[in-house]
């Protein structure tokens, strides 16, 4: 019996894993090797594709590492959202949160993130890429905390809150680039997370 080929994976399906490849290739590079390091042909050669094929898919650096962030923060953010979704219809623990928040601001997507940014602070073109999709990010970001604390904006104050929270995590992210800070950061958000609880239930007493 003459053994039948394999079918064939369509061409569609073949163009988006190498995209996908390509996406998370551009995080590694950025993340361990900074911007200077992170060329396309760098990028190419950690997805396993040409660059050829590579430039097919991102025409520059710029509007590739642009879309691995991208890309690396929606994927963050629906880890996060099911994971509380898969809470068995409990609200999480204010704690809970905040420690589902500082381990996404010290992940390798926040450090290429990063160099992304400083990058664009020096650079007018990638700067006007970086600042929307930061301010698409930062959005979506706020939305998912305020959904997972279950605060109520209206009520004065509690935005700023949610806002403080998020501009500590990022500020924890930051200081665990050039040293392991997360002893001092588990403190600091066992710590936050009280405050912040606080802060939510007297928001919420008539």
């Amino acid at each position: 019996m003459t053994a039948q080929p394999l079918p064939r994976e369509p061409r569609q399906d073949r163009s988006r894993a190498t995209r996908q490849r390509l996406l998370e290739a551009a995080i590694d590079c950025l993340a361990s090797g900074g911007w200077t390091s992170t060329t396309v042909t760098v990028v190419a050669e950690r997805a396993g594709v040409s660059r050829g094929a590579a430039q097919h898919h991102f025409r520059t650096r710029e509007e590739l590492v642009t879309a691995a962030v991208e890309y690396g923060t929606e994927v963050r953010m629906s880890q996060m959202r099911a994971h509380l979704n898969g809470l068995a219809d409990r609200r999480p623990a204010v704690l809970e949160v905040v420690t589902l928040l500082g381990e996404m601001y010290t992940s390798p997507l926040f450090r290429a993130a990063l160099q992304l940014w400083v990058a664009a602070s020096s650079d007018e073109a990638l700067r006007a890429q970086v600042l929307p999709l930061e301010a698409r990010v930062g959005r979506e970001a706020h939305r998912l905390t305020v959904e997972a604390l279950g605060a109520d904006e209206s009520v004065p104050g509690v935005r700023e809150t949610v806002q403080a929270t998020l501009d500590l995590v990022r500020g924890l992210g930051l200081a665990d680039l050039l040293t392991d800070d997360s002893a001092r950061r588990t403190r600091l958000l066992h710590q936050w997370a009280a405050t912040l609880e606080l802060a939510l239930h007297a928001s919420a007493r008539p």
